[in-house]
């Protein structure tokens, strides 16, 4: 291996890392476990209520849905998740990194949702690794890039949420009326951060030239709603899948209602843990009247997104091996 080889390995893995402490490990557990025991509490009173037991209820809940529609829902919307999701990293990737083609960005972004089974974090290595043997792209490059996706995720998921509790004030529980004064807050934070990354604040700081902010130091105020827009179809799409998908479940929401509550439970999807549990409590909290059907809905839902996702990526796994690892 050459040393400028030797140099970009470094720049993809960093130094070397001890395992995380046990805290950090078993944390994700403790949340799950946590998730499922209300989870149980609310199924089991809710079945009680029917003079039923719980595992009947949700047997009864699984067996009244029309299976082929929730189907003929669920796999377009998949495909054009992974059509916009890999249309935001190719034009995030182009702006700070490298000019890489959306064709050849497919398979690789397919296949690190077979990585995000296990471990999100795994994804963005994975195309850390093809941008650095593509392109020659240092890894922290890429992981500004991947830090900029975030950031202009919570605030796309936030900007829909404030709609959609406006629009849905007096039907949403009342802890969603807290939300509005968060995105205002928020709105205040994100000037005050392109304003630090302008120079305009704190000229003489260090800490905006760290090479994990390259990203956000080339990014202009415009590119930041730009990603906000090329996300906002997906989330309308989430609204009226995740709305007519419910009603197979048993339970009508007004897409109006809906828009208030899908961008919560994606910020719940986020929080780390096996079977997204959280995204599935959160369905339980926000349909207090309907545990079995939202603990179901929650589950099916949420977990077959993610293994679909996987499904796609096993297409394109071949052409993305050669992708990452031809040039080896």
């Amino acid at each position: 291996m050459t040393a400028e080889g030797v140099r970009d390995e470094t720049a993809i893995a960093g130094p070397p890392r001890g395992k995380p402490a046990l805290w950090k490990r078993a944390l994700p557990w403790i949340v799950t476990i946590v998730c499922f025991w209300v989870l149980w509490i609310r199924i089991d009173g809710a079945a009680r209520g029917k003079g039923m037991d719980a595992a009947s209820y949700l047997l009864q809940v699984f067996q009244s849905v029309s299976w082929t529609k929730w189907l003929a829902l669920m796999v377009p919307y998949s495909v054009v998740f992974f059509l916009i999701d890999s249309l935001v990293l190719w034009r995030v990737v182009n702006w700070f990194n490298a000019r890489v083609s959306y064709a050849d960005i497919l398979p690789v972004r397919a296949s690190t949702y077979i990585l995000s089974i296990l471990n999100e974090q795994l994804g963005k290595g994975a195309m850390a690794v093809y941008l650095n043997r593509r392109e020659g792209v240092p890894g922290w490059k890429v992981g500004s890039s991947m830090l900029f996706i975030m950031f202009c995720e919570f605030f796309y998921l936030l900007a829909w949420a404030t709609l959609g509790v406006l629009l849905g004030w007096d039907r949403l529980p009342e802890i969603f009326r807290v939300v509005p004064a968060i995105a205002v807050g928020a709105a205040i934070f994100f000037v005050l951060w392109v304003l630090y990354f302008r120079g305009a604040i704190a000229p003489g700081s260090q800490l905006r030239e760290r090479d994990l902010l390259h990203a956000f130091r080339q990014a202009k105020p415009w590119q930041y709603g730009a990603i906000m827009l090329m996300r906002s179809p997906a989330i309308l799409a989430a609204v009226w899948v995740y709305s007519v998908a419910l009603d197979l479940f048993g339970v009508h929401i007004g897409l109006g209602e809906m828009l208030g509550y899908v961008p919560v439970v994606f910020f719940g999807a986020a929080v780390p843990g096996p079977m997204r549990a959280v995204a599935i409590t959160l369905w339980v909290v926000l349909l207090p009247d309907h545990a079995a059907e939202a603990a179901a809905f929650g589950l099916v839902m949420h977990n077959f997104f993610i293994f679909f996702n996987a499904a796609i990526g096993l297409l394109f796994l071949r052409r993305a091996q050669r992708e990452i690892f031809g040039a080896a």
